[in-house]
């Protein structure tokens, strides 16, 4: 038996009080506080659950098990682990004493197919001039960040928006855990690794971003920036990788700038402020945010905005392309909204016409032009 097959076979096994979510597709993440305590997202809204691990021995051979596939550690001097399952799912894992209530283990599930933009007009979360636009900047090669708190759904609207990258370019993808899955054929991922029991063969995100700068890259995809590589990243994408994208943790757009700027400045180059704030203006073309909606569990991208100069203060200026508004709700309470046009245009609105892409407007013809 495959070593994948068996360790497939085990989790089916040490994880089977929670075995029906993890099959459930309407099942979105699972949150297990301590053995007798679980908790699942469900279409965007949280339950409890009746489920429960056998005690808190069975609940750590779990986290164990899975540790010992993916070739990671988890104890008392190193409690807390990031994993993924076989089937590309994220794991998070943290065990006492760090975790007072007993092993917390959460787990995002992974989508099995490919979520693209159409998806997104399905559900309505974007409009088709929305969607048009978001695939027009994408083949013009505009530096997209994605924006939005947690659970928000970044990484799925990333690998939505990727998919009108077009297919002869090679991409060169680094996650902390391998989430994204792309539909161009040219497709590298790299993956971060933490250090072992003697503290070796660590590979952080900045590392492997280096490393991927000599791959030969028409785009870089970072999952979600966390620290200095900020800085790497933002400097590549002004220095010749356009078209990159990158996920942030942030409620608007100057929070989502104002974090890359922030963790920029976490690296170990020495850079005054003003340098950093204007590279990530000059970096940053589009940031797309998207908000989860606690009264339906709705996910929506309620702007996108355009990324202009520093003003006379050094300060940020945006312009808002689509904004999102409200018009009520249905008759099951569900939130009525629509992602509409606010009427300005990008500084880049001839660019379409420029780079041969004005067969690709239809809905959007008000901001090209």
């Amino acid at each position: 038996m495959a070593r994948q097959s068996i360790f497939e076979a085990s989790l089916d096994y040490f994880l089977a009080p929670i075995g029906e979510f993890l099959q459930d597709d309407d099942v979105t993440e699972i949150m297990v506080n301590g053995h007798q305590e679980i908790y699942v997202e469900k279409k965007g809204k949280l339950y409890e659950t009746d489920a429960a691990f056998l005690s808190e021995d069975a609940l750590q051979t779990a986290v164990h098990n899975i540790a010992q596939y993916v070739g990671r550690e988890i104890d008392r001097e190193r409690p807390i682990m990031d994993a993924r399952l076989p089937d590309g799912s994220r794991v998070h894992a943290v065990i006492p004493p760090s975790a007072r209530g007993g092993t917390y283990l959460t787990i995002r599930k992974f989508k099995r197919d490919i979520f693209g933009l159409e998806d997104y007009l399905r559900l309505g979360s974007l409009s088709e001039a929305a969607a048009e636009f978001l695939d027009i900047c994408t083949k013009l090669k505009k530096n997209v960040l994605i924006s939005g708190g947690t659970g928000t759904g970044k990484t799925t609207l990333l690998n939505a928006i990727s998919t009108c990258i077009p297919a002869e370019e090679r991409l060169v993808v680094i996650e902390d855990s391998s989430e994204l899955k792309l539909g161009q054929p040219h497709s590298l991922y790299l993956e971060a690794q933490q250090r072992d029991s003697s503290g070796r063969g660590e590979l952080t995100i900045r590392q492997l971003f280096k490393a991927s700068l000599r791959m030969r890259p028409d785009r870089i995809i970072v999952g979600e920036v966390r620290s200095g590589e900020a800085l790497d990243m933002v400097q590549s994408m002004i220095s010749g990788h356009a078209g990159s994208m990158t996920t942030v943790h942030a409620n608007s757009a100057h929070d989502a700038l104002i974090r890359l700027e922030t963790l920029s400045l976490m690296s170990d180059v020495q850079l005054p402020v003003y340098v950093a704030r204007a590279q990530v203006a000059s970096a940053i073309h589009l940031v797309v945010q998207i908000t989860r909606f606690s009264e339906d569990g709705s996910r929506r991208i309620t702007r996108i905005t355009e990324v202009t100069v520093l003003d006379s203060d050094e300060q940020y200026t945006f312009h808002d392309l689509f904004e999102n508004q409200m018009t009520g709700r249905d008759a099951d309470g569900n939130l009525k909204m629509s992602l509409e046009m606010t009427g300005k245009k990008p500084s880049f609105s001839k660019e379409v016409v420029g780079h041969g892409l004005g067969h690709l407007v239809k809905t959007s013809a008000d901001l090209w032009g």
